[in-house]
């Protein structure tokens, strides 16, 4: 949201803070039975007439604000599922120019998401050396010499593509660098 969409919005904040107090305000007074020489009935009138269009005002202004927020919702829900699928693709790449076997695959994205060595024999049902053992295949492999820099593989390339203009991109007819990087 902008600067200017902001004020706007505290502005009607604002007024509709003041509505809320003037209205409990005249409650309080009714009930204790009293009437301020201030508030004529043509007074009254007008200071109700402006504080409606101020509540009215801020009714739609926050409906306008709720849509706005649901579609910023939306949009970076959208992007995360694609930044996912982006980033499952880029995997699968590295995996295939890696010649990785499908279980070491598997350890590999297991590695990925952060579990231990344990936790994958448990998962796989297979010892921890057979783990190990895949886990030194996959870090020859991708040329790396540890968990980290495996990852740091894939936060690279994901940076690369986050750095580079899209209209060059596409310009190239390429989808992503990283891809073609791996491919």
């Amino acid at each position: 949201m902008n600067k200017r969409g902001s004020i706007a919005l505290w502005v009607i904040a604002a007024l509709q803070a003041t509505v809320a107090l003037f209205f409990t305000f005249c409650f309080v007074l009714d009930a204790l039975g009293l009437e301020p020489a201030i508030l004529t009935w043509q007074s009254h009138e007008y200071q109700q007439t402006v504080l409606a269009i101020g509540l009215n005002l801020g009714v739609a202004l926050g409906w306008i604000a709720l849509k706005m927020s649901l579609n910023r919702a939306r949009l970076a829900e959208e992007k995360m599922q694609r930044c996912t699928s982006e980033f499952s693709q880029l995997m699968a790449a590295h995996f295939a120019a890696w010649g990785l076997t499908p279980a070491e695959r598997d350890v590999a994205l297991f590695l990925i998401k952060g579990l231990s060595t344990r936790d994958i024999a448990e998962i796989r049902g297979t010892s921890e050396g057979t783990i190990k053992a895949q886990t030194n295949a996959i870090y020859r492999k991708a040329g790396v010499t540890g968990r980290t820099q495996l990852l740091s593989t894939f936060i690279e390339d994901l940076m690369d593509d986050a750095l580079l203009p899209a209209d060059d991109l596409q310009a190239e007819g390429i989808r992503s660098p990283a891809m073609a990087a791996v491919v």
